[in-house]
């Protein structure tokens, strides 16, 4: 088990049912709210996993990847990008499930968390591969992994501040969660 390859799985599995809820019939809400709400929990749950376990290790680790300079540049980028996910995800909420004005958080949402998975995908987990050992992916990914499994329904959405993130990142994590 790779914590790697559970985000990678992660972001398959977000594509898929952003894919779905573009298949769905506008009237057919209840399946449009179901779907919804397994995405939202997923976003949630995943971006807060990431922040508890992967870049924490990442910032001690990494030197940056690709078209990042910095591993401080990587998470500092992610953190933000998790912040416009939960408040697209959020904004997604305040809309009648099927109407026009909720399509449109959820294609905002949805761009959103596009662009941070491509990024994250491109910078962060390949900087991760190449510095972290096998060993401690190993053991990120079970942390994950249950942190996950343990919020199966969402966490509480709450922002980070990138700055106070990079500088302490479980210090962050708990100013956030009060």
């Amino acid at each position: 088990m790779d914590i790697t390859q559970l985000i990678i799985d992660d972001h398959a599995e977000q594509r898929r049912l952003f894919a779905a809820i573009d298949e769905i019939s506008p009237h057919d809400t209840e399946a449009l709210e179901s779907v919804w709400v397994r995405l939202k929990a997923l976003l949630d749950s995943h971006a807060e996993a990431e922040e508890r376990y992967f870049y924490p290790e990442l910032l001690k680790l990494g030197t940056g990847a690709t078209d990042a300079d910095s591993a401080d540049e990587e998470t500092q980028d992610a953190i933000e990008d998790h912040n416009d996910i939960r408040d697209t995800g959020e904004e997604v909420q305040k809309h009648e499930i099927g109407s026009p004005e909720w399509f449109s958080a959820i294609d905002a949402c949805n761009v959103a968390n596009s662009d941070h998975m491509g990024e994250e995908e491109r910078q962060g987990l390949t900087d991760f591969r190449r510095n972290a050992s096998f060993e401690l992916r190993h053991k990120l990914a079970v942390r994950f992994l249950a942190f996950q499994c343990a919020h199966l329904t969402g966490v509480d959405v709450a922002d980070k501040n990138p700055d106070d993130y990079i500088e302490d990142p479980s210090k962050a994590v708990r100013d956030a969660h009060g």
